[in-house]
């Protein structure tokens, strides 16, 4: 939930999806409908359909070192070594946007473009052994404190992209499209236009895709949340 979405929208979604979804084998049992159901209002809603596909592996198969999470769906580099850090306190090295900010702030002062490479020989040698968890919930709370104190160095990272405008995007259309769908099944013609004719071709480019990503399926000519 966390990829790409800040923690204070994340919040009040993750309290429900843990109500409703508390522990992998509930998860991987419920219709991918439902999860997307539950997900609705968070976005990016590929990460609630490869969250439900990697729940389906944990309710068989545990999971615990780097090469295995790396295996789920959805979960890349980062997330697999997030995980290792904070589910299993291994002492993995992990790099997100505050710890980039407190690596930067303090080791490359006057760097104006700082690699990733380079901040994980930094963490190598700082990362207290056996304390990985402890570590980096410190580190990312103090490169949210130095954001907070206008202290923000995302700009000078190899690595970083500013993420694109919401509005009038292919994200909007998406999101649009899978909020009208847990209402029920729609016709094509109604989905197209739901954000207005200017919109339509843009619209029709994001439900194929949904389709062709498994997330909205279509039966005798109506379209619902695949399930």
């Amino acid at each position: 939930m966390l990829q790409q979405t800040q923690v204070e929208r994340v919040l009040p979604f993750y309290a429900r999806f843990m109500k409703r979804f508390p522990h992998a084998k509930t998860l991987s049992l419920a219709p991918l409908s439902e999860v997307l159901k539950v997900w609705q209002g968070l976005g990016y809603n590929r990460r609630a359909k490869m969250l439900h596909a990697a729940a389906k592996k944990l309710a068989v198969t545990k999971l615990d070192s780097i090469t295995e999470l790396e295996k789920l769906p959805g979960v890349g580099r980062y997330t697999a070594r997030a995980i290792a850090a904070f589910a299993f306190n291994k002492d993995a090295i992990v790099v997100e946007t505050n710890i980039r900010t407190a690596i930067v702030h303090h080791f490359f002062p006057k760097r104006r473009k700082v690699s990733d490479a380079e901040i994980e020989r930094v963490l190598e040698k700082t990362l207290p052994r056996g304390r990985a968890r402890e570590w980096y919930s410190a580190l990312m709370d103090y490169g949210a404190y130095l954001k907070r104190s206008g202290v923000s160095h995302n700009a000078r990272s190899e690595h970083y992209a500013r993420q694109s405008k919401f509005s009038g995007s292919l994200r909007e259309a998406r999101g649009a499209i899978v909020r009208e769908l847990t209402q029920g099944t729609v016709s094509r013609a109604c989905l197209v236009m739901l954000l207005g004719t200017t919109r339509r071709k843009q619209v029709a480019l994001a439900l194929d895709a949904l389709c062709a990503e498994g997330l909205v399926r279509v039966r005798r000519s109506r379209y619902a949340l695949a399930d």
